[in-house]
């Protein structure tokens, strides 16, 4: 009960960056697109609830099929609801692996938000989030975490180095690569050549460096919630708070050469890039359990 207490815990901070990212994009973007920003981060998660929890939970924790690439669709939420909230003899209830992956899904989605700030339809981003939570993640997860070809080839990744941060960054990538960059930003000469880059500051520095610090906060539930033991969990602690403590200083002492100062923002940045660089490894922080094996659980 306590490990599982901790479990949920974990998925409230890991929901609870949301709003990190919600403030980080609000506060490096100008104030005209802090609606549209607002709402995407908000639907990312409601619309990817509605449809994890219609098909893409059981794509990504159902029974392996069709040689380990999707799970087996099922309607237990629905049908079976009093045997989902139950608590099984050993391991946790289905519920709890239904919130904490739900929660990782709506991560995965938000990454995309902040690569395409600024110029994306609010509708079309609508859209996106409910394939990505539908479909993209479901099942690239289930080959991770699920039990699919990826684990039965002994792949390891403890917090979603791969499921989560490589995935929404490649949709990231391929979003800001259709879109193009934002108006304004580059300015070109008759033959198209880039001759000059314009900065687009941010309208609030305060306001994105909320957003870090509560993006910080959740990375504590994000890298360590799948942790069975004390003594596991403060390794996974100590590692997710000098990771970005290390990369913010070092971006501190490059921008201060190169620049002749400190840039505010680009420290804030190191802060966030730190704690998802040792997400992948931290299985081997201990040697007791790994994600992978933890997840195994729920699909049996």
């Amino acid at each position: 009960m306590t490990v599982e207490f901790w479990f949920l815990i974990g998925a409230a901070l890991v929901f609870w960056m949301q709003a990190g990212f919600a403030m980080v994009e609000t506060g490096f973007t100008r104030a005209k697109n802090a609606g549209n920003i607002i709402m995407k981060n908000l639907m990312d998660f409601c619309i990817g609830t509605i449809v994890f929890s219609l098909l893409g939970y059981t794509l990504m924790m159902g029974e392996d099929t069709l040689f380990g690439l999707i799970g087996r669709p099922n309607l237990d939420l629905f049908l079976h609801f009093k045997e989902f909230i139950a608590s099984p003899a050993d391991g946790f209830t289905d519920a709890s692996y239904f919130v904490f992956n739900l929660v990782f899904c709506a991560t995965t989605a938000t990454i995309v938000s902040g690569a395409m700030a600024e110029r994306t339809k609010f509708s079309a981003y609508c859209v996106y989030s409910g394939v990505i939570s539908l479909l993209i993640y479901p099942i690239e997860a289930h080959w991770i975490w699920g039990g699919g070809w990826l684990s039965q080839l002994g792949f390891h990744d403890y917090a979603g180095s791969c499921a989560i941060h490589m995935v929404g960054g490649i949709a990231a990538l391929i979003g800001a690569a259709a879109l193009g960059p934002r108006i304004g930003k580059y300015v070109t000469d008759k033959d198209g050549k880039v001759t000059k880059v314009n900065a687009i500051p941010g309208h609030s520095i305060p306001l994105g460096a909320l957003g870090v610090f509560i993006l910080w906060l959740g990375w504590y539930g994000f890298n360590g919630a799948a942790a069975t033991s004390p003594s596991e969990l403060s390794a996974i602690f100590l590692t997710t708070t000098i990771a970005p403590s290390v990369a913010t200083c070092t971006t501190l002492i490059y921008t201060w050469i190169k620049n002749g100062k400190p840039d505010v923002s680009m420290c804030l940045n190191a802060s966030l890039a730190g704690p998802m660089t040792p997400s992948a490894p931290l299985w081997s922080v201990s040697s007791r359990v790994s994600w992978s094996s933890l997840w195994s659980r729920c699909s049996t």
